[in-house]
C-alpha cells in the first residue's frame, strides 16, 4: 500500500496576512494561527496566553468527585501518593506541574 500526503486547502491569504500585520509575526506563525482558526488579535491573545477562567470545569470528567474524595482521604491518613505520568510531552508536563 503506496501512502500520500494529502496537502489541506492554503488559507485565506487576506486573513493570514491581516493576522501578521497585527501581531507583529512571520508567515509561518500567521498560518499556523489561521489553520487553527485563530484570526484576530484577541482570540491569539487568549492562545498565547490562557487565563484560569478559560479551562473547562475538572468536574465534567466522569468520577472525579470519586477521585477527589480518595485524594483527600490518602492526604487525612498520610498514605503515599504514586503520580504516574507517561512520557511524552503532555504526560511529562503534567506530573512536574503537580509536583
Amino acid at each position: 500500500m503506496q501512502k500520500r500526503w494529502v496537502l489541506k486547502p492554503k488559507n485565506n491569504s487576506d486573513k493570514v496576512e491581516r493576522l501578521k500585520a497585527e501581531l507583529g509575526v512571520n508567515d509561518i506563525v500567521a498560518n499556523l494561527l489561521v489553520s487553527r482558526q485563530i484570526e484576530t488579535f484577541d482570540q491569539a491573545k487568549q492562545f498565547f496566553r490562557p487565563s484560569l477562567e478559560h479551562l473547562h470545569n475538572p468536574f465534567l470528567m466522569k468520577d472525579m468527585d470519586i477521585a477527589i474524595s480518595r485524594i483527600e482521604k490518602a492526604i487525612g491518613n498520610k498514605e503515599k501518593i504514586l503520580i504516574y505520568g507517561d512520557y511524552d510531552v503532555d504526560g511529562t508536563t503534567a506530573v512536574s506541574v503537580v509536583l
